[in-house]
């Protein structure tokens, strides 16, 4: 600035961005005597932009406000020149539209143009218009102020007007508020802190103004991801700094080996879930590394683009503001993985869906405060048979670690909790990944989606000690047998049946109710020796045949696998007929569908 000298000129003009870049006013008051011209189509032009809530657009128009303070403190004149641009000009502007109508003013007036745009200077100069470049100082985002603020374990800066600054220091997990100063912050001082962040973002490389919206813009500084917002989107102006603590490799979260074939032995939908500051983007980033290091191509999806990946890690960011184009862009690129952070709105969802199901590996960050929540985040935006197919590994992150990992299955089945074979449907199994066992169970019901926890199951063991207890208090003889937590057979002799159930089923009630189980009651016959065998299962045209050789009439329990179905009696043939318009003979199909091996314990 200070190798600007304007002694020798008579009048200039002044375009936005040298307005916009708020030096001029400093050098006119320093080396300046004559007649200022600011064009209306500049004027217009930084109107246009703080109606849309752009702060170069209020920048500008300050600017203005200081250069006329100026020119009345040392008797200079300010005039407003040139014709005021239309609505179509204002949107040709980046075409060049305002910026040759600030030259005619220029040429009009025969004043020397002062501009910060590089290319307005050499269109001015090769029209032979007198023209002065002002070049941009150089702002290094490491000399800002807003890093002044971060130290080596902070991980946010929060600056708001009026309120001493605070900032997040510590580790993952165990963060504090920490006050800075006692000091409030001023509306002024943020607005010069801002304007650095944003000139700084606009001349460095590895920076970017990621979005500029009516009252808030968001910044990628180098690593900080940045949030300027004020009047009217907040209350009063405010700039929030979110910095990654540390870059950690997949390794340091001590993921089994099991999960990492997982993730390597074809393309996957993978899910990564958690709260707010759990280091859901820095797990994602640390899997981008692994992947890249096994040779997948790896590609990311995000608006800001904060990720801290490797160079050989593509950015993308919503093409023209729509998420969908880049996605069309992507399927062209053709990425073994794409990683979309974040996943907030219904899009979101739909689009991560359609590239999972055009075939590419998907890995995306959301929030949510359980594991399970990721899951029903897609309920009512993607198909809910499709799920499966879209997301298959749930990851949850808290406080920086691991802290589940579910595996998510489709299967057709009689929903936990439900006793009647015509009552299957599909079936989402929602799988702890390392006990494998079924946690939770998704399927509809009527017009509901119910996600139904599985958690809570009993021990047989228990259940049979129980219904024991009970026994023993009503009937001489008997025997318990538990097949699941929620059904079991109770066998009495059968002269004492009618008394166990009670009138209208009073008493087998109560002890459903008490034990909550449901109970067979059967009669009591010859001890059972309790040996299993596996049966061979044919059909006729309305019975299924279920071949017990050597056990003719005796009575036996039927499984598929470890489902109890029924007890039957074995025919004189060695034969079990059961018709297949019965719910069990429904229950058999359905077993058999699946694969399931049809076994009898007698």
């Amino acid at each position: 600035m200070s190798g600007v000298d304007l002694s020798n000129k008579s009048k200039i003009v002044l375009d936005t961005s040298a307005l916009i870049d708020g030096r001029i006013s400093k050098i006119i008051e320093k080396s300046f005597d004559g007649k200022v011209i600011i064009p209306e189509p500049a004027v217009a032009e930084l109107e246009a932009q703080a109606n849309f809530g752009k702060m170069s657009g209020f920048r500008g128009l300050e600017e203005i406000t200081r250069i006329r303070k100026i020119a009345e403190k040392k008797g200079l004149d300010v005039v407003f020149s040139g014709e005021r641009p239309g609505l179509d000009d204002i949107k040709l502007s980046k075409g060049g539209a305002i910026d040759e109508m600030i030259r005619r003013v220029a040429e009009v007036e025969n004043a020397t143009l002062i501009t910060c745009d590089r290319v307005q200077h050499i269109v001015s100069v090769a029209k032979g218009i007198d023209s002065i470049y002002l070049a941009q100082e150089r702002i290094e985002p490491e000399k800002t102020k807003i890093m002044s603020f971060f130290t080596e374990d902070t991980a946010s800066v929060h600056l708001k007007e009026g309120v001493p600054p605070y900032a997040k220091r510590g580790r993952v997990g165990s963060l504090k508020l920490v006050k800075l100063s006692e000091t409030p912050m001023t509306a002024e001082e943020l607005r010069g802190i801002a304007n650095e962040i944003l000139e700084s973002a606009r001349q460095d490389d590895d920076s970017s103004i990621e979005i500029e919206r009516h009252g808030a813009v968001v910044v990628q500084l180098r690593d900080l991801r940045i949030a300027i917002a004020e009047k009217p989107f907040s209350d009063k102006m405010e700039i929030t700094a979110v910095r990654p603590v540390a870059k950690v490799s997949i390794h340091e979260y001590g993921v089994d080996e099991e999960l990492k074939r997982r993730f390597i032995e074809k393309q996957r939908g993978i899910l990564i879930a958690g709260p707010p500051g759990a280091g859901k983007s820095t797990f994602a980033a640390s899997v981008a590394d692994f992947l890249m290091e096994h040779g997948f191509l790896v590609k990311t999806m995000e608006s800001p683009r904060d990720l801290m990946v490797r160079d050989e890690v593509t950015q993308y960011s919503p093409l023209e503001g729509d998420m969908s184009l880049t996605a069309d862009i992507l399927l062209l690129v053709r990425p073994d993985y794409t990683i979309y952070d974040e996943l907030r709105k219904t899009s979101d969802f739909q689009i991560f869906a359609d590239m999972r199901l055009a075939g590419v590996g998907m890995i995306g960050v959301t929030h949510a405060t359980r594991a399970i929540d990721a899951v029903q985040r897609m309920v009512g935006r993607v198909e809910l048979g499709v799920i499966p197919q879209v997301v298959d590994t749930v990851i949850f992150i808290d406080a920086g670690r691991i802290a589940k990992v579910y595996e998510l299955k489709f299967n057709v089945k009689v929903p936990t909790g439900m006793t009647e074979a015509d009552l299957a449907r599909p079936v989402i199994d929602v799988i702890d990944f390392k006990s494998k066992r079924v946690e939770y169970e998704i399927y509809t019901y009527g017009e509901q989606v119910v996600v139904m926890p599985l958690v809570g199951e009993r021990d047989p063991e228990e259940i049979k000690q129980r219904l024991e207890e009970i026994l023993f208090e009503l009937v001489t003889d008997f025997e318990v047998d538990v097949l699941n937590d929620r059904k079991a057979i109770i066998r009495v002799p059968e002269d004492q049946i009618s008394f166990i159930l009670g009138r209208r089923g009073r008493n087998i009630k109560r002890i459903e109710d008490e034990v909550k189980i449901s109970i067979d009651v059967q009669p009591l016959r010859s001890k059972r020796r309790g040996e299993v065998i596996e049966a061979e299962v044919g059909e006729s045209r309305k019975q299924w045949l279920i071949y017990a050789p050597g056990l003719e009439g005796k009575e036996v329990d039927i499984f598929a696998e470890n489902d109890y179905l029924t007890t039957a009696s074995v025919g004189r043939k060695g034969v079990i007929r059961i018709r297949k318009d019965k719910d069990i003979g429904k229950a058999i199909k359905i077993a058999l569908m699946r694969g399931k091996k049809i076994y009898i314990k007698y």
